[in-house]
């Protein structure tokens, strides 16, 4: 097996597969000194301030000469003066695909009264504000399991009672961005096909007043959604008591339900990547974009989101547009980000993290070509803003933030209701109530930290499997993982810390 990986014949670099030595020999370039496994060598001489390509598209200019053999990073590899700022081809539909012919595949779900199908089935505990979020985990960890192991007993068919507490909800704009993301999200939630029930707390005095957002959202309180204020049950003990008993009253029609046979048209998948690497675009992302033809051409939903982490490849997006507003609107998004953060006195490419270069990644043009493989390569049906309710099937975009917990707490409101998280480095992360599967990039994270992985795509740098066969198996394990098999991460209990609402705007 080589020790190098080419990507395309036109790259000006290779990804070594394993720790290059210096003298080692590659196409005919003998290596300059160290190159760690998934760090990028030059094979070409590059003149300072000339693009530097990787799977045949710029991932920057280099700062300096670069000679053959030279690791290729941070040192020498760089945005350039542009910042980024240069001419892509957006092309918009100009890779629109025939639809697939319909495939029918199935799993054990939960048909809710309205027709949505569950992949689990909890209830829920939210608040409107930071400051209720004592009271709502007291009346969620009365009935955990692992607190109170008898709390559920006579409720096999609940996987649990969550509480989903935030940082925010006042000292905002009650008509504001912040304010509307909120609403968007917790509405979301809400309404969420993985919820059974849900109970809301509130404070009173909160600029997120229970009611108002009711009336935004559309929700009217009933059996399953019931709301209350602490100010108003009279402090703190009682609301527990309050919250206690409403869930009692929930758990015996939430348990009143049974898994059948469903279609996997009803999987709505969020496709999450952190902690990446010089991997993430080889094996795990790849794989995963090629689980999510198979989605799509069975009727299913997949959606790419982290819109700093596309920055730069978005034009392999717009090409497959299957209307011109639909590719405008992503561009649309990518530059209110540029915006966006100028104002906060930062640039794109911020963007990737320390743990990022580590593992081979220099700037986010790289990042972003490698991210925008968990897409797959199904036509791009739809975009929304972040929390948006997502009610078209196939290949869909949602615009959110990079930050993990954010992202995917945008992409559950919108109705996900399975996570897929390729990791390089080891990300540890979990959701509820939508179930999360990660998928490692190689095959020495997947050794080292098996115990949160539950696929191991490191098979493909290694060449024991290839992307569509890797992408097969994450098809299956989402079947499974939606029929009501546990991931890794709901083993250790993740999900109630990683409810992370986008907030923006002035904390006033």
């Amino acid at each position: 097996m080589n020790p190098y990986i080419r990507l395309h014949p036109d790259d000006d670099v290779v990804i070594a597969r394993s720790q290059l030595v210096g003298g080692t020999s590659i196409e005919g370039v003998t290596s300059r000194g160290l190159i760690p496994a998934g760090h990028k060598m030059a094979t070409r001489q590059i003149a300072a301030g000339s693009p530097v390509r990787r799977y045949n598209q710029i991932i920057g200019f280099a700062s300096r000469p670069i000679e053959p053999g030279e690791h290729v990073h941070t040192h020498n590899l760089d945005m350039g003066p542009a910042k980024g700022d240069f001419e892509r081809d957006y092309a918009f539909g100009a890779d629109v695909k025939p639809t697939p012919a319909k495939r029918e595949a199935s799993f054990m779900g939960i048909r809710r009264a309205d027709g949505r199908v569950a992949t689990r089935n909890y209830i829920g505990v939210l608040t409107s504000v930071n400051c209720s979020a004592t009271a709502a985990r007291a009346i969620a960890d009365h009935f955990s399991r692992q607190a109170n192991p008898g709390a559920l007993a006579d409720f096999p068919n609940v996987d649990g009672v969550v509480a989903l507490t935030h940082g925010t909800g006042c000292g905002m704009d009650t008509q504001g961005m912040g304010m509307q993301l909120l609403n968007r999200t917790l509405t979301g939630y809400a309404t969420h096909a993985n919820f059974a029930g849900v109970l809301v707390v509130g404070l009173g005095c909160e600029a997120n007043q229970i009611n108002a957002w009711l009336s935004t959202g559309n929700l009217r309180e009933g059996d399953n959604l019931r709301v209350f204020n602490i100010q108003d049950t009279g402090g703190t003990r009682k609301t527990v008591e309050r919250g206690i008993a409403l869930i009692n009253e929930m758990l015996p029609r939430a348990n009143a339900v049974k898994r059948e046979p469903c279609p996997a048209s009803h999987i709505t998948i969020g496709l999450q990547c952190g902690g990446s690497d010089g991997y993430s675009g080889i094996s795990a992302n790849p794989a995963l974009g090629a689980a999510v033809d198979l989605l799509v051409a069975h009727g299913g939903t997949a959606i790419l989101s982290e819109t700093p982490e596309i920055y730069g490849a978005e034009h392999l997006l717009t090409r497959r547009a299957v209307r011109r507003e639909v590719g405008e609107k992503l561009v649309q998004r990518i530059k209110w980000w540029e915006h966006y953060t100028a104002i906060n006195e930062g640039e794109m490419n911020n963007n990737p993290s320390p743990g990022n270069k580590a593992g081979g990644l220099t700037t986010i043009l790289e990042k972003s070509l490698g991210a925008v493989a968990k897409g797959g390569t199904s036509n791009l049906e739809a975009v929304y803003e972040y929390a948006e309710p997502v009610d078209a099937h196939g290949f869909v975009y949602m615009d959110t933030p990079g930050y993990d917990p954010v992202s995917a707490t945008g992409q559950v409101a919108g109705g996900a209701n399975m996570i897929c998280f390729t990791t390089g480095r080891g990300s540890a992360y979990g959701c509820a109530p939508s179930p999360s599967l990660k998928l490692a990039t190689n095959s020495a994270l997947w050794q080292r930290q098996e115990d949160d992985m539950d696929i191991n795509c490191g098979e493909i740098v290694d060449g024991s499997a290839s992307i569509q066969e890797m992408g097969q198996r994450i098809f299956e394990l989402v079947l499974a993982t939606a029929s009501g098999q546990h991931s890794k991460s709901e083993q250790h209990g993740y999900g109630q810390n990683e409810f992370v609402p986008w907030q923006v705007g002035a904390v006033m």
